[in-house]
């Protein structure tokens, strides 16, 4: 006799040993998967046996042992996923061997209370009139939630999306077991319908469970099920869907239609079978239909981990000389086992073939961007399949392509490189030598890489570009800086024919005047140098005494006011750098340090040594600058206070000539008061040396020298 709880218990059934099944797949899962598919064997076993009691072929006492065994398996099952959780493996194991002897002992006590009640025993009762048995049935779900409670809980929080099908699922299992056994404890008995819904509840929850293990990859599930079996099921149940809607349809049209009922009703059942004969024969239709039932209910043909990480290293395994675009076309081709391709770039309003693998294209024309080729491409961002597209041209609208493209050897797909929803260019493939069935798969693979690729190489166009602009970047600096050395040159000779009306009869300013014009060829000669060499000049270094150098250069700066003085406090303080360049600098600082200095105020330029470091210091008495100057403006470039006189390179050329000699620029100033700009440079490792050979020689005291007679007798 069919019962309620014979068709609820088969459709648990039913569900349990499917889920049990589909888990004995895969080689893949570990542990966990052989606990689950044994929690789901023990249900359907179980289940099965309830049944059988429904149908009156089974004792009730096997559907209570058994639920009992269904129960640990669920139980060990939930302790395995949580101990997994545990990072040491041996404490992981011990928890788990602990869990598992725990469930197992009670629910063997339970068992044997059960069976020492069907054997006759006395019934008792634990206050209240409650049946100890019943209660002792009701502590296994609160068991089993409290461990659901534990596995969520101890998930992180960014990978319990993978673990919250299982929680709900089994959580549910549990859940309506408390609901089940609290009633009857609490109302002496189980009551019959809620035993009865019981397998229906268990088919609704083992799903939930099956949704969990296939959103898993670990659990390695490996089903095939034809696609074409699953096409003509889905076809066919789309059918019957569609069928059942006209029929309700056409039941309505007979009854209120009124006198036309019956004539109505014949009329739009010949329409929808008509119709649904249309959509049965529609190409597009039926592709549809394959594309959606291939997305969501079978495995993906590739392996997308494996493809993007080759596609990748194709992209950035190259040598320093190799251009990047025959890489991207070989990345994009070796995705469809592509023998060849050549790749159309955007430049100068065209897109022009710039590189290709194992083609020639050489003489291959431009497309301008208006064609109908860039237009398409851009707007609908597909892959055309040319294969396709001769067979039928009306399938891409408003698409018209070349015959010299259509004639290119064993030309197969077009792929669009597009970036930020622009078409930057498009790679056309030939066909593999071998079978290749082009989907849908392939093309959404083709047009990820294909975006992939036009980032990569926009970068690529991009820094070429910026290595152009750095190259005329340091053109221009340089042509700065020289006008800048040029401009100091051509104030020194704007003085000298200042003073030339008045002092041309002195035999002592004709003498400076001669060696000043001698030092401004030499410097200007030295800056064509400079400028053949580019830095070569500035890198070769010397060993520099560097308190001549001083003295030189405030004889130089000699002709402004006011003139600079010396003050030499270390002599013999040697430095590895280049001579020229150098005082040059030097002299850029002195003579700002004149500008900023009023006639009758003082400059100093000062050495002395701390630590290991020489410190050139020129010091003036003039207007000074605030702390927001000396931060913000005094070291960025093309910045200066001196009006259209000034090219406010100094302070920044001078700080970059120091650090690249190892050292550093200190700036102390105050407004109103002065100005002390320090060059601290390393000094040299020869004179370091020396020096410390010199301090030992003067600290050694005669106790030292007795020591040495003694130990030389």
């Amino acid at each position: 006799m069919l019962t309620v709880g014979l068709v609820s218990y088969a459709a648990g059934t039913l569900a349990a040993l499917v889920l049990a099944l589909v888990l004995l797949t895969g080689k893949a899962g570990g542990v966990r998967k052989h606990l689950l598919m044994f929690a789901a064997a023990a249900s359907a076993l179980w289940m099965g046996i309830s049944a059988a009691h429904s149908a009156g072929h089974a004792h009730f006492y096997a559907t209570l042992i058994t639920e009992l065994l269904r129960d640990f398996a669920w139980l060990i099952f939930l302790g395995g996923v949580l101990t997994a959780l545990i990072t040491d493996r041996a404490r992981a194991r011990r928890r788990f061997r602990n869990l598992a002897m725990l469930s197992g002992g009670y629910l063997l006590l339970v068992a044997s209370a059960t069976t020492y009640r069907f054997a006759g025993g006395e019934v008792f009762h634990i206050g209240f009139g409650m049946d100890w048995l019943l209660a002792g049935y009701l502590v296994v779900p609160i068991g089993g939630l409290v461990l659901i409670e534990q596995v969520f809980r101890n998930t992180r929080v960014d990978a319990r999306r993978g673990i919250k099908y299982l929680c709900i699922g089994t959580g549910s299992l549990f859940a309506y077991d408390f609901y089940l056994y609290s009633n009857a404890l609490l109302f002496q008995g189980i009551d019959p319908n809620l035993w009865q819904a019981r397998g229906l509840i268990n088919a609704v929850a083992i799903p939930v469970v099956a949704v969990a293990v296939l959103r898993d990859p670990r659990w390695s599930v490996d089903i095939f099920v034809s696609r074409r079996i699953v096409f003509h099921t889905a076809a066919l149940l789309g059918a019957g869907v569609y069928l059942l809607a006209m029929g309700v349809g056409g039941y309505y049209v007979r009854n209120f239609g009124g006198t036309w009922g019956a004539v109505g009703q014949v009329i739009f059942f010949f329409g929808a079978i008509v119709v649904l004969a249309v959509l049965f024969l529609s190409g597009p239709v039926r592709a549809s239909l394959r594309v959606f039932i291939n997305k969501h209910f079978f495995h993906y043909k590739y392996d997308y981990r494996d493809e993007w990480l080759r596609f990748i290293a194709t992209l950035s395994q190259r040598e320093a000389d190799e251009a990047l675009e025959p890489r991207v076309v070989q990345a994009i081709a070796e995705i469809i086992s592509s023998p060849a391709g050549v790749l159309w770039w955007r430049r100068d309003g065209a897109f022009r073939p710039v590189a290709s693998w194992h083609a020639e294209y050489a003489g291959l024309p431009a497309v301008q961007a208006e064609d109908s080729l860039p237009r398409f491409l851009d707007d609908q961002e597909w892959v055309i399949n040319l294969e396709e597209y001769r067979k039928d041209p009306g399938f891409y609208t408003n698409l018209y392509l070349p015959d010299w493209m259509l004639a290119f050897p064993r030309a197969w797909l077009i792929t669009p490189l597009i970036l930020h929803d622009e078409l930057l260019g498009f790679v056309l493939l030939a066909r593999p030598h071998g079978q290749h069935q082009f989907n849908w798969e392939d093309c959404d693979l083709l047009k990820t890489v294909g975006r992939e690729a036009a980032s990569h190489l926009a970068q690529y166009e991009a820094s070429r570009a910026l290595a152009e602009a750095r190259q005329f970047e340091t053109y221009n600096r340089l042509s700065t800086y020289v006008i800048h050395d040029l401009k100091n040159l051509i104030g020194q000779l704007s003085l000298l024919v200042t003073n030339a009306e008045k002092h041309k009869h002195n035999p002592a300013f004709m003498e400076d005047a001669i060696q000043t014009v001698d030092n401004s060829v030499t410097k200007m000669n030295r800056l064509l140098a400079h400028l053949r060499s580019g830095d070569a000049a500035e890198q070769q270094r010397e060993q520099v005494d560097l308190c001549p150098l001083l003295e030189e250069v405030a004889i130089t700066m000699a002709n402004g006011h006011p003139a600079p003085s010396v003050d030499c406090q270390a002599r013999g303080i040697h430095v590895s750098a280049n001579r020229e360049r150098l005082g040059a600098v030097i002299g850029h600082v002195v003579r700002n340090a004149q500008d900023a200095t009023p006639p009758d105020g003082k400059v100093i330029i000062r050495l002395f040594k701390h630590n290991d470091m020489a410190v050139i210091e020129v010091q003036d008495t003039g207007a000074g600058m605030d702390e927001a100057f000396i931060r913000e403006h005094l070291f960025k470039p093309f910045e200066t206070t001196k009006g259209q006189a000034g090219m406010g390179v100094g302070a920044h050329e001078t700080r970059d000539f120091i650090r690249n000699l190892g050292g550093e620029v200190e700036v102390i100033s105050r407004v109103g008061e002065g100005t002390s700009f320090r060059m601290r440079v390393p000094i040299s490792e020869e004179v370091r040396n020396r020096i410390e050979l010199q301090l030992i020689d003067n600290n050694r005291t005669p106790n030292d020298g007795r020591i040495q007679e003694a130990s030389g007798r």
